[in-house]
């Protein structure tokens, strides 16, 4: 199963939901695709469309899922590679009224870069990332959540 994750932004991401449909009619995608679409809106008759979910309903399609087409948004990226899921990012962009700034790119990149995924910023790369994943194989994804808190701790315990 493919897990397509939108977030929860105001803005509508119908640009990838597109795409996404267009691999479908050529049969580039095969796999059952299960959408969490947040506020955009999108009819299809080959992908089930969800609206908002639950945080235990996002964590159990994340678990269920083979591969996880995500946009930009930090918190569906790190969860799926605390799952260790293949991941596809998208970021969303301003240029096309998808958010107010173009944060997504430079935080798709970072990922992207450190091997955690296989970042798409133009969608003319996106058929060429579903060929691509099929062997890709995800860094190990380290969190420093722990580390954080850590330092927070240390730094209260000797002020």
């Amino acid at each position: 199963m493919i897990l397509v994750l939108l977030g929860t932004q105001n803005y509508s991401f119908k640009r990838l939901l597109e795409k996404i449909q267009e691999m479908i009619d050529k049969k580039v995608i095969n796999d059952k695709v299960v959408v969490q679409a947040g506020r955009t809106k999108f009819e299809s008759k080959d992908m089930e469309i969800l609206g908002m979910v639950s945080d235990r309903k996002f964590k159990k399609l994340i678990k269920e899922a083979d591969l996880i087409i995500t946009h930009g948004g930090v918190g569906s990226i790190v969860t799926s590679l605390k799952m260790n899921k293949k991941v596809i990012a998208v970021p969303r962009l301003s240029g096309f009224d998808e958010h107010i700034n173009d944060h997504q790119i430079q935080i798709v990149d970072t990922f992207n870069k450190q091997g955690l995924l296989i970042g798409v910023i133009e969608l003319t790369e996106f058929e060429d990332a579903l060929k691509r994943v099929k062997d890709f194989e995800p860094a190990k994804f380290i969190s420093q959540t722990d580390n954080m808190i850590n330092l927070i701790e240390n730094f209260i315990d000797n002020n």
